[in-house]
């Protein structure tokens, strides 16, 4: 077991030396990959809920247990994390927003009773993520299974402090991270969204319910100068049992894509530090020195 997550009080051995079980509630992307191998790695067994039409197809081979349930079905979830021995679960992985308000999700989605009563008792009037995902959580540990922090087992994939990249941001670059820092930090206080694109203290673009992507895809369509910044963090007291902000390498393609970074003009991510995932670091890093993008925390 890893000496990190030993001691971190979120689960012990049983006493007769078999290994701890964890549960992984998984969506989108390649997050809940990287989560299982970082669990596996603790030593812990896996037994994974991934959700119908989302989750990627390699992770059931990752998984020690693993069986598929609808969106809107929270009650199998937990039955299912339940029959495998799991106490303590992480939920990662995306589900795109725009599927919330879809006007067909009652028929799409055929929600079990236990979603049936979240949506009644709390959701009717406030169906923001932030809501939703705590209706979530509040839900499953009423059926004993209690989310623990999703960046418990990927501590190595967190952004850090300072520059991450060998490419360096420009000065004007950093000029627009100072300017800008501060009013993205309003809009994740408020819940509008999370990331900002910026250039010459001009605000290009920010994120609603859109998502991230598209948000860089509409900044290169109203900004047709080269070398404009991206910044994406989450508010101070954000959840971080849930929707934990991310970029990928998927990100960095789209950026470059999008006129956010090439090799003759750099371009520039800022990130809250320990506040976004980097999925697969290495990876990410990697794909942004090659484009030409520098990658900072702040």
């Amino acid at each position: 077991m890893n000496p990190s997550a030993a001691g971190s009080g979120i689960y012990n051995e049983s006493m007769n030396g078999s290994p701890p079980t964890l549960g992984l509630i998984a969506g989108q992307g390649r997050l809940p990959l990287l989560v299982a191998a970082g669990m596996k790695a603790s030593g812990a067994r896996v037994v994974c809920v991934g959700l119908r039409d989302q989750f990627d197809a390699a992770l059931p081979g990752e998984c020690d247990s693993f069986a598929a349930a609808g969106l809107a079905r929270p009650g199998r979830w937990i039955r299912i994390l339940r029959r495998g021995g799991v106490r303590e679960a992480v939920m990662v992985g995306g589900v795109r927003k725009t599927r919330m308000h879809d006007p067909l999700r009652i028929l799409r989605h055929l929600p079990d009773w236990r979603a049936l009563v979240m949506w009644y008792n709390h959701l009717r009037h406030d169906r923001r993520n932030a809501a939703v995902l705590a209706a979530l959580a509040d839900e499953l540990a009423r059926g004993g299974i209690t989310l623990i922090d999703s960046t418990t087992y990927i501590p190595d994939h967190l952004a850090t402090m300072d520059v991450m990249t060998r490419a360096q941001p420009t000065a004007m670059q950093q000029q627009d991270i100072d300017f800008a820092w501060p009013l993205l930090m309003k809009l994740v206080e408020l819940g509008i969204g999370q990331s900002m694109a910026v250039r010459e203290r001009d605000v290009i673009a920010v994120e609603a319910v859109e998502g991230t992507a598209a948000m860089i895809a509409r900044a290169g369509e109203l900004c047709r100068a080269k070398g404009w910044t991206l910044l994406k963090t989450a508010s101070a007291g954000h959840d971080m049992r849930t929707d934990v902000p991310s970029i990928g390498v998927e990100t960095i393609r789209q950026m470059k894509e999008a006129g956010g970074g090439v090799r003759d003009v750099r371009g520039c991510i800022a990130l809250g530090a320990g506040r976004v995932i980097l999925i697969d670091k290495p990876a990410v890093l990697e794909a942004a020195d090659k484009a030409g993008i520098a990658i900072v925390g702040i």
